[in-house]
């Protein structure tokens, strides 16, 4: 018997999310289509979510993901967090402050802004992951 190659196992991501948000569904979408499983979970508390996982409160969005043992927050690109799980540097999360126009779940036909992709450690320090570059 020819051996059957392994499936690679999917990554899950645990999302919270509050439960009137649009653009978090549209990100949640963004990871599906990538192949992520997702696990949505709508909450009113978003604020003791983002204090558990140690979001310094300058890169805070409105929502926050778990990912591969990191903490994921706001409209980040599948490509960032692909790179994030490939290269593993030691931090506690990513994230992209606000909500910026063009980014996954905040798509827009007329402007697409150019954003910076932050990483920050259990400490809340801080330091620049990856540019996003627009084209608005």
């Amino acid at each position: 018997m020819t051996p059957v190659a392994a499936m690679p196992v999917p990554v899950v991501v645990s999302a919270y999310r509050s439960p009137s948000c649009g653009c978090c569904k549209g990100w949640l979408e963004h990871l599906r289509k990538a192949g992520f499983t997702v696990k949505d979970y709508v909450t009113s508390d978003l604020a003791s979510v983002k204090q558990r996982y140690g979001v310094p409160s300058l890169l805070q969005s409105c929502h926050t993901a778990r990912i591969g043992g990191y903490t994921v927050e706001g409209h980040i690109p599948v490509s960032t967090i692909q790179r994030l799980l490939k290269e593993r540097p030691q931090v506690a999360g990513i994230a992209v402050p606000g909500m910026p126009l063009g980014s996954p779940g905040m798509e827009s036909p007329s402007k697409k802004e150019s954003y910076t992709v932050f990483t920050f450690t259990e400490s809340g320090r801080t330091q620049a992951f990856q540019t996003v570059k627009g084209d608005g």
